[in-house]
């Protein structure tokens, strides 16, 4: 194993064993080796449903966010800046009062269909823009996302649904138990699709054109990406709630280092995700320890600084 890789595992572990330590409830390493059954209560009951559905989710939006990049050719597209996660709230408030006594399945299905038609509708405008502006891409995305955030939250004002609408649209893992996070690994699948599509996503990037000129059918290779980044949106809206900007500033972090090679980047583009939904959710557990900061407000501090640093960085590379 290369040093590298030995240093990122070794990164991952102890975060991931913090994960599980950190927390109002006092769970020690001692305590479980020694069979508490309290402690061991709470590690399978709560902690590690947690660890997961953190990986699950760190993973599966940035892995969303690296899809969306290539297939809209622009590095500041995300599922937070396209549109999509602001569709896939309106699907889920949808479901709660369409659907509100049928199954879970129901409900993510209505949300990953409002999230594909959105993405759909956005891709398609895009592409018949003439010009094309790194930075106005993002911005037509965030307005566009604006205009669909208002219209979820109208109706949530109508049928009494603000208070549910709010703790969704703040991401939170407290409420993470075992038996309610299990539709996230949905993300598995998905990022193994993913990864096998990486070379025909890379050539649909660099255009239309060239993509054809492969033979490849870029209508079909830019609607099973969207569907892909529709999934993992989805799935993670509905078990967390709105994680801002990791899609944004993950790939580019990683392709800064890496560059822009998907096959290569999608694995790292993971593990980083991982990595700072991790450390960012145990900061929001120490914070203002004994009472915690939700994730979703430190990572959109630190996703709203990248964004700025990238749009300035590209302005003066451009």
């Amino acid at each position: 194993m290369k040093s590298s890789h030995l240093l990122a595992f070794l990164i991952l572990l102890g975060l991931a064993s913090g994960s599980l330590l950190v927390g109002a409830a006092n769970v020690s390493l001692s305590g479980i080796l020694s069979g508490d059954s309290h402690a061991i209560n709470i590690l399978f009951t709560s902690r590690l449903p947690r660890l997961l559905a953190i990986i699950l989710a760190g993973a599966g939006l940035s892995i969303a966010g690296l899809i969306m990049q290539q297939i809209v050719q622009n590095r500041f597209a995300a599922p937070s800046t396209t549109g999509t996660i602001d569709w896939a709230m309106l699907g889920y408030i949808v479901a709660l009062i369409t659907f509100s006594g049928m199954s879970a399945w129901v409900h993510l299905l209505t949300i990953f269909a409002f999230s594909v038609f959105g993405t759909v509708v956005f891709v398609r405008f895009l592409q018949r823009l003439k010009f094309k502006s790194t930075v106005m891409v993002p911005l037509i995305g965030i307005m566009y996302g604006n205009v669909i955030s208002s219209m979820t939250t109208f109706i949530a004002y109508k049928y009494d649904l603000v208070q549910t609408l709010g703790s969704w649209t703040v991401a939170n893992f407290a409420s993470v138990l075992r038996g309610n996070y299990e539709f996230l690994y949905i993300a598995l699948p998905v990022s193994l699709l993913a990864y096998a599509y990486a070379n025909r996503f890379s050539a649909a990037s660099v255009g239309e054109s060239f993509a054809k000129n492969i033979g490849l059918n870029y209508q079909r290779i830019v609607l099973i990406g969207v569907i892909l980044v529709a999934v993992l949106s989805s799935s993670v809206v509905m078990i967390v709630g709105m994680i801002p900007f990791l899609g944004l500033i993950v790939p580019n972090i990683v392709s800064l280092f890496i560059g822009d090679n998907m096959r290569r980047n999608l694995p790292w583009t993971a593990y980083v995700g991982v990595v700072m939904v991790l450390a960012c959710d145990i900061l929001g557990r120490i914070i203002i320890f004994p009472y915690e900061m939700p994730i979703s407000m430190i990572i959109s501090i630190l996703g709203g600084a990248v964004f700025i640093y990238l749009i300035m960085r590209d302005k003066s590379n451009a």
